[in-house]
Formats: C-alpha cells, sequence, structure tokens
C-alpha cells in the first residue's frame, strides 16, 4: 500500500509579471524533499502551482475574487513571499 502524500499547507501571497497578485495556500511537501516555499517555487518537475483557498486580485478589478484553487504557471510568476501573518 502506497503511502500518502503528507501535506503541509503554507500561506503565500505571488505577484506575477502581469501586475497581478495572488495570496491562498500551497502544499509545501508536494515534492519529495521538499520543506521551503523556494524550493517549491524554483522545481522543474512540475510546470504549475497549485494554489487552493485563493484571492486573486487584478490591476483592472477593484474587487478580489475568490477561486478555491487556481494554477499558476510558474514562468508568469515575478516573486512568491511567504505570509508569516497567520503562522
Amino acid at each position: 500500500m502506497d503511502k500518502a502524500k503528507e501535506i503541509e499547507s503554507r500561506l503565500i501571497r505571488i505577484k506575477l509579471i502581469d501586475g497581478s497578485s495572488i495570496s491562498g495556500q500551497v502544499n509545501i511537501k508536494r515534492e519529495p524533499g521538499h520543506d521551503r516555499l523556494s524550493d517549491l517555487v524554483g522545481s522543474n518537475r512540475e510546470n504549475f502551482l497549485v494554489v487552493v483557498n485563493a484571492t486573486l486580485h487584478e490591476k483592472s478589478l477593484d474587487n478580489p475574487v475568490r477561486h478555491k484553487t487556481i494554477f499558476v504557471n510558474k514562468d508568469h510568476i515575478l516573486y512568491a513571499t511567504p505570509e508569516d501573518a497567520e503562522k
């Protein structure tokens, strides 16, 4: 029987190259051996970062939009920072 993947969520804020930003949670343990946000974002293993309980802040919209899940192409990430305020 396969061991279920370990889940350790972290709050994150992502700034995209188009000026929009996303805040939400990512599973820091998505790939074996990863325990830092930079490991997950910098990995070449997967092209997309899965963000759950996400809020999308677009420059052209006054109100942020909530999503259950957003798949973010890592090539479009300008920077990503952990949200330490709620830890």
